[in-house]
């Protein structure tokens, strides 16, 4: 099982080598930092927590608990096999060459806020027909109950506050992987708004952490020039000893052309 974070963009389209054209969703791929690792011991189960985004101000709480970590504005959890997470620390940035084109994938996503709707748009009914006595009831649900019951059974379909669901849209392809600008484009729609959060999900497949740089590497590798200490009996010494000296030698040279 092998999984990571992202932020819808846009829709745009990628042609096959054949020619035809295939539509795709855009995936910002944010560094998924690991900020803790459940254990069966200490929790009763095995999971992943992962950080991703940017959120300028935290609780205490949220500050304690992902110490120096990062400021992350989501935080998702993962429950995986116990094997993996022996190889796992705290701080490791999942990589996303995790996912390579051709991989099957389920992305969860938010849906689209549509305020309060009627039936006909919340779920998609008939509707009344627009002749024969029906006025000003074209769109209304009809009867919500039978008259012997003498109530409305729980669950029955109404007008109400539209979207805002969790979506989870399976089968999906990855087309391209770009590691570059740590994109990710994926067959089809995708659940959510732009800039929306979306969870991609394969299966298949086990999680890559990023290596560091070059230049990290070599930056971990250089010590820290030692701090040379303070001479504080040289710099204790008054700054008027230069001026006496040449009051001095000016009384001399005064002397000698007396």
């Amino acid at each position: 099982m092998k999984f990571i974070l992202a932020e819808k963009r846009e829709m745009t389209q990628k042609y096959a080598p054949d020619g035809s054209v295939i539509p795709v969703t855009k995936l910002s791929v944010a560094p998924c930092v690991i900020t803790q690792i459940k254990t069966e011991a200490k929790d009763g189960y095995v999971a992943l927590q992962i950080g991703c985004g940017f959120k300028k101000n935290l609780s205490k709480s949220i500050k304690g608990h992902l110490k120096n970590l990062g400021s992350f504005r989501y935080l998702k959890e993962f429950i995986i096999e116990p094997s993996l997470a022996s190889d796992l620390k705290t701080g490791d940035v999942i990589d996303i060459d995790t996912f390579t084109p051709g991989d099957n994938v389920q992305v969860t996503g938010v849906s689209k806020g549509r305020g309060f709707q009627g039936v006909v748009r919340r779920y998609h009914f008939h509707g009344h027909p627009a002749s024969h006595g029906h006025k000003d009831q074209l769109r209304h649900s009809g009867a919500i109950g039978a008259g012997g019951v003498q109530n409305v059974s729980k669950g029955k379909r109404m007008s109400g506050r539209m979207g805002t669901d969790q979506v989870t849209v399976k089968n999906l392809k990855i087309i391209e992987v770009d590691a570059q600008n740590q994109e990710l484009f994926v067959k089809g729609a995708v659940p959510g708004a732009k800039g929306g959060l979306t969870v991609v999900v394969s299966l298949a497949g086990q999680i890559k952490l990023k290596k560091p740089t070059a230049a990290e590497e070599k930056k971990l590798s250089v010590a820290p020039e030692a701090v040379k200490p303070v001479d504080r009996v040289a710099s204790s010494q008054p700054e008027t000893q230069p001026a006496a000296a040449e009051v001095s030698q000016k009384s001399i040279t005064e002397a000698e052309k007396q």
